[in-house]
């Protein structure tokens, strides 16, 4: 009975610390996780991924990509999460970024764009996903991620300031090839 009352309030106590410093716990220990596994993904897409085509290379430009040609399009089963990692896992799914009934068609990680089979790149959401690639040029993956975890747990998706920077490509570039 001992036992369980000493883990009960070892529980409590947790949950109290985890309350009052989940901005640092998430900023300082998930992040940087997340970060580094976002660097080995972006390494692997530069290896195994298709080089934009012209027409790509175009759009690419246009939107202000300053090196177009190192994009690359990786096609998946799955868009890649570091389910392996049980905390990301829980700090994925609490921003709504991964978890049940949510399905992601498409993820930039530095110039690598992983895109799920069957979901067509067309022009708008090629599109939509090379301002992705422009915004972690402009900064930094570090950068980016961090903003954007932070924008996932304040806004909505479509209204998270990255995204709708985003959308607006897809507006823009709305015309099919």
């Amino acid at each position: 009975m001992k036992l369980i009352k000493i883990l009960s309030l070892l529980l409590i106590v947790l949950t109290i610390a985890v309350a009052f410093f989940h901005k640092q716990i998430i900023s300082g220990v998930l992040l940087p996780q997340y970060i580094d596994w976002a660097y080995e993904i972006d390494k692997k897409g530069m290896d195994t991924g298709i080089p934009l085509g012209d027409k790509e290379l175009l759009l690419a430009s246009d939107i202000g990509i300053e090196y177009p040609e190192k994009v690359r399009i990786v096609y998946v089963d799955e868009v890649p999460f570091p389910y392996e990692n049980f905390a990301l896992k829980l700090f994925g799914e609490a921003v709504g970024f991964v978890g049940e009934g949510i399905v992601n068609n498409a993820q930039v990680f530095g110039y690598s764009i992983y895109a799920r089979n069957g979901y067509e790149l067309n022009r708008p959401k090629l599109a939509h996903e090379l301002v992705h690639v422009l915004q972690i040029e402009r900064s930094s993956l570090d950068a980016t991620v961090t903003r954007y975890f932070s924008e996932r747990a304040q806004y909505d998706y479509e209204d998270a300031p990255l995204e709708a920077e985003a959308f607006k490509a897809n507006e823009k570039y709305s015309d099919d090839w």
